[in-house]
């Protein structure tokens, strides 16, 4: 077996701060992120010495080494050793060098997120602002004639929403997380202390020192705390704990940042204004298809929580600004309405008589904590005076905010406004009571069923389900123009029927508690005919959701969202959508609901169905078809059309870089309008920590405005499109034949990887499989993806493509050197192409053969064992191959710098976990472990996804 070397320079131990293969220049630009490492790792060492004595510290080292000697060693004498050292470990051994790893792991994150901001300070100091930001942005439609009123204009008629979902593969718990976060704050700190030295040129000066070692006694209290922190849930998480850890991000993110973002726009637009186009989504406690977990009590529970993290932010800000706004009417003059705040206040102290700002405050945080205490149950934290009148929608709450903000503006107040008053009114705007938009969502077939449940009991249609589509469709349509509706008073319905109806009909309550803007989407799973679409409106009007009859002048309150998953499923969207919009009143009723149509696309499944090249193909051409019908829709009905893209966080389930993906996408298909799924470890990463989340929010607003009044995505040359069409063909027929068509595949994917002992984690409330089988097929897409993340084949993200260039270029009658030309065109001018090509390059730096082969010795059948390992072996060389001569970089990650420089620093620490895993595995298999190997095999998971980061 030949294994493709991959160099590697060593990164500092995890336990020690003297052991790199080369020490950095002074100069070096990555000096500082070794040094954190470098801190980090030591502090980590000190931990364990202290912890676990000497004697585990240097069996780290020890395993440390082996590792980084098995990356090199061509005899593979490091190897043997490495098997003989892990075999003889005892079960408590291998934990404690795996949670070092894995710790390390973590820390290591936090240093390269911290040298990621550092660097962009550098850049901006120098004027080189980063692409993807939004003063790149901005001035590039400035230099394109694109006038500040024209972004204006285009922002208010945006909607760009990031929606945070649950998935099983969030390895992450919030008691990790909250350490991890005050162990950024502290390196941010540190930059601050060394920055402030070379400022006032006091490097000498006794504090600086004084205030470093100060800094680290904090970060060795914060990593001690970690080392005696579990990494692991002992019991199931459920969809309440999903729901605290998405609440998480909006607290130490997304509440204050997401104004500050806004805060940026203001500046770069002058005087023109920016209307609150970026929103957040949630799935949490609303996502139901293939989770029994979430019923309306968890519906409830999102809601109600959300509600009460964003009027718990609102109070703190209004009792901070109400000891800012001192202000005395002996001094100055306010308003008339302000007066009229004022004076409505229930706030009589006479120490604040002349102090109009104060008592109104009073008053609205006393309005406020009424507010929480109604919508939620909670009691605020102050009381100044007693909650008392609370608000009717978040709407009278901003209009109480503005008032004050106008009588600071026109009386010599604005600089007191813009610190926190400003910020305070955008979040009213984004957030409202409810924080974010919750997402309904369920499988067809679950609707199907309740629906012919509905019809049986009514004696409308005893076997629905066995209907023909036409008549299906016939039957819907004519129920949706009658006003009556299905249920039967006293009959017996399934538990499925009762809980489905409770789910509607609980939508309906929240949002006339929290707003129309708490539930706005219903998303439907597997959708596969019109007749999925109108089971879910029927289903609306059953509870009074639709409002009227479709012959009628109906509204529907919930926009209904077909989810289009499958190779099949993409390639009927726009036929399914066209026929929808085909039937009498269903434009009208869209119409009258705000003529939007969101369509979702599911990255995840159709690469599990076709492979990578095809599903992105298929997505491609689904959304040029749905953009061509909703065009003829806008002309005659004004609707429309908003891509919803179910990302997930590999390139194998549509992952990568989002500002890539969205200038990538084919011409038409933003136009301001555009949500996206973050999910798994994915949105730790990118909002864990308040900075880098901002930044990756500025990257979508980025880009949106760039695909929407730039559009650098021209059509794609018929030539383009012909040669993606036969490299499609090709490359879905070679990930078939191995995943579907290839003996004994199945057996070899649930040996080779840890998929089994990934189903056994306590890391969500969403089963692994849709049923309990042991097939490929019912497998849910983001375990699969994981699942080869793993064992570092990242399989679903490059897989097909080397076989589907090979085919293309040697195509007989064809001459290869021309073939070969336009796939290089292709990379050059086609951004759709180019950006596909980038994910594979990124994936296949994160892959590793030898260390997949590594798992593959898990499978005991030897023959089966060479037959796909060699076949997955060849593929990888092949689609190497392929992209070395299409971009004409012979080394991956040539142009994503920051990439390559992540992997070599914090790859060579993840190794050993893989080795360390494979031996947990094999023990666990073979029935010689016990609940410690478990416990193992579980930590190792954790620390291999933390290190490979966008895992999924």
């Amino acid at each position: 077996m030949t294994v493709p070397p991959r160099k590697t320079d060593a990164a500092p131990a995890a336990a020690s701060a003297t052991s790199a293969a080369k020490a950095p220049r002074k100069t070096d630009k990555d000096l500082p992120l070794i040094q954190d490492i470098r801190l980090l790792g030591r502090i980590l060492g000190d931990v364990i010495r202290e912890q676990e004595g000497v004697a585990a510290y240097e069996l780290i080292e020890q395993v440390r080494k082996l590792s980084v000697a098995f990356r090199r060693d061509a005899d593979h004498e490091a190897d043997k050793a490495l098997k003989k050292l892990l075999k003889g470990l005892t079960g408590d051994q291998t934990v404690s060098v795996i949670r070092a790893f894995t710790y390390f792991s973590h820390l290591a994150n936090l240093a390269e997120d911290r040298h990621h901001i550092r660097r962009r300070a550098v850049h901006e100091r120098a004027g080189n602002t980063q692409e993807g930001s939004i003063e790149v942005a901005l001035a590039r439609l400035r230099w394109a004639g694109i006038a500040p009123g024209v972004v204006s204009k285009t922002l208010a008629r945006s909607y760009v929403a990031p929606v945070l979902t649950a998935h099983p593969t969030e390895v992450q718990r919030k008691s990790i997380l909250d350490a991890e976060r005050d162990i950024a704050q502290l390196l941010a700190a540190r930059d601050d202390i060394e920055t402030r030295a070379q400022l006032y040129n006091s490097a000498k000066d006794a504090l600086t020192p004084r205030e470093l070692a100060a800094n680290e006694a904090q970060l060795r209290a914060r990593v001690a705390q970690l080392w005696q922190t579990r990494l692991l849930r002992y019991s199931k998480l459920t969809v309440a704990d999903e729901i605290e850890n998405a609440l998480s991000y909006y607290e130490a993110t997304f509440l204050r940042e997401i104004p500050k973002l806004y805060a940026d726009l203001e500046r770069e637009l002058g005087s023109h204004p920016v209307a609150s186009f970026l929103r957040m989504g949630q799935w949490i406690g609303g996502d139901r298809d293939g989770n029994p977990n979430v019923s309306a009590d968890t519906l409830s529970l999102a809601l109600s929580r959300q509600a009460e993290m964003a009027l718990r932010h609102y109070l703190t800000e209004v009792h901070y600004l109400g000891g800012e706004l001192s202000l005395s009417a002996r001094l100055v003059q306010v308003s008339p309405e302000m007066e009229r705040l004022a004076a409505s206040s229930p706030d009589t102290s006479e120490h604040r008589l002349d102090e109009p700002y104060r008592r109104a405050l009073t008053g609205i945080y006393a309005r406020l904590a009424a507010t929480l205490k109604d919508l939620t149950g909670g009691e605020a934290a102050r009381h100044a005076v007693a909650p008392q009148n609370a608000y009717p929608d978040a709407q009278a709450f901003l209009a109480d905010l503005r008032v004050i903000e106008a009588s600071l503006q026109s009386h010599h107040g604005t600089a007191l406004a813009a610190q926190r008053l400003h910020p305070l009114i955008r979040a009213v705007e984004v957030f409202g009571f409810h924080l974010a938009t919750v997402d309904l969502r369920q499988s067809s077939d679950q609707h199907e069923a309740v629906v012919a449940e509905l019809l049986a009991q009514a004696r409308i249609e005893p076997a629905y389900a066995q209907l023909q589509e036409a008549a299906k469709r016939a039957l819907l349509v004519r129920l949706l123009q009658d006003a009556r509706p299905l249920r039967v008073v006293g009959a017996a319905y399934s538990p499925l029927a009762q809980s489905e109806l409770a789910i509607f009909e609980t939508a309906k309550r929240m949002r006339e508690r929290y707003g129309r803007d708490a539930i706005r989407h219903y998303i439907i799973s597997h959708t596969e005919s019109v007749s999925d679409l109108l089971e879910v409106l029927l289903l609306q009007k059953e509870v009074g959701l639709m409002h009227g009859t479709l012959d009628g002048e109906p509204v529907a309150d919930l926009i209904v969202v077909p989810l289009f998953e499958t190779i099949e499923d993409l390639r009927n969207a726009a036929p399914i959508m066209r026929e929808f919009y085909q039937l009498p009143g269903v434009a009208a009723l869209v119409q009258r609901g705000g003529a939007e149509q969101d369509i979702m696309l599911g990255y995840s499944d159709s690469n599990k169905d076709g492979g990578i090249f095809t599903s992105n193909w298929e997505l491609y051409r689904a959304e040029i078809a749905l953009v061509e019908l909703f065009d003829e829709l806008a002309a005659s009905h004004g609707i429309q059309l908003r891509m919803f893209h179910g990302r997930g966080g590999t390139v194998g389930r549509g992952g990568g870089p989002s500002y890539q993906a969205i200038l990538a996408q084919p011409p038409g298909t933003v136009r301001g309008q555009i949500r996206l799924t973050e999910q798994g470890e994915v949105i730790a990463s990118k909002y864990a920590n308040p900075e880098i989340g901002r930044r990756n929010l500025e990257t979508l607003v980025a880009a949106t405005l760039e695909a929407t009044l730039l559009q650098p995505t021209k059509p794609a040359t018929k030539a383009f499109l012909e040669a993606a069409a036969q490299l499609s063909q090709d490359s879905m027929g070679a990930y078939r034949a191995l995943v579907y068509e290839t003996p004994g595949f199945t057996d070899y994917f649930f040996n080779s990887t840890p998929i089994r002992e990934i189903a056994e984690l306590n890391i969500g409330s969403r089963p692994a499989s849709r049923k309990a089988t042991q097939k490929i097929e019912d497998l849910r897409a983001i375990p699969w993806g994981f699942s080869w993340g793993q064992c570092r084949l990242t399989l679903p993200g490059w897989y097909g493509f080397g076989a589907a260039v090979e085919a293309f270029v040697n195509q007989p009658g064809k001459d290869a050197k021309a073939q070969l030309a336009l796939l290089q065109k292709m990379y050059r001018q086609w951004p759709f192409f180019r950006t596909l090509l980038s994910n594979m390059d990124m994936v296949l730096a994160k892959s590793d053969l030898a260390l997949a082969s590594r798992y593959s010795e898990l499978v005991s059948d030897a023959r089966l064992r060479k037959r796909v390992f060699g076949a997955i072996e060849a593929e990888w060389q092949r689609t190497a191959e392929a992209l070395t001569r299409i971009t004409g970089e012979k080394q991956r990650l040539a142009a994503n710098t920051a990439l390559a420089r992540s992997i070599r620093h914090r790859f060579p620490y993840i190794d050993p976990l893989h080795h360390l895993q494979v031996e947990l595995v094999r023990r666990w298999r073979a029935g010689q472990g016990d609940e410690r190997v478990q416990t193992g095999i579980h930590i190792s998971i954790n620390g291999i996804a933390a290190g490979l980061r966008n895992t999924g």
